[in-house]
């Protein structure tokens, strides 16, 4: 289970970006990035997407709260993030979990 997230857990999140064209990629941070999350942590995930705005994150983070999964998910739009330490971070220990299909 890498970053402690079932095979099937990431199909399901899979599943749900899937129905946004607006979604180039997702990168999980954050402690389950590093390895060092224990089973509580939250997950903390990025979207890539030029055409991204807030009412897509909105339906995004309620089409993965409908899964019932027992984490709170922290979901943020790359473009907007304005924290450099928080981009290096992003940049340095981002793991891809999700790439559109080209």
């Amino acid at each position: 289970m890498p970053y402690g997230l079932s095979e099937n857990i990431l199909r399901q999140l899979t599943a749900v970006f899937d129905k946004y064209i607006q979604i180039n990629e997702v990168i999980l941070y954050g402690s389950r990035a590093k390895g060092n999350y224990n089973e509580g942590s939250d997950i903390d995930l990025t979207i890539v997407g030029d055409q991204l705005d807030f009412s897509i994150l909105q339906q995004v983070n309620t089409d993965i709260d409908q899964l019932n999964l027992p984490w709170l998910f922290d979901i943020s739009d790359y473009k907007t993030i304005n924290n450099k330490k928080l981009i290096d971070h992003i940049n340095r220990v981002g793991i891809t979990i999700y790439k559109e299909e080209q």
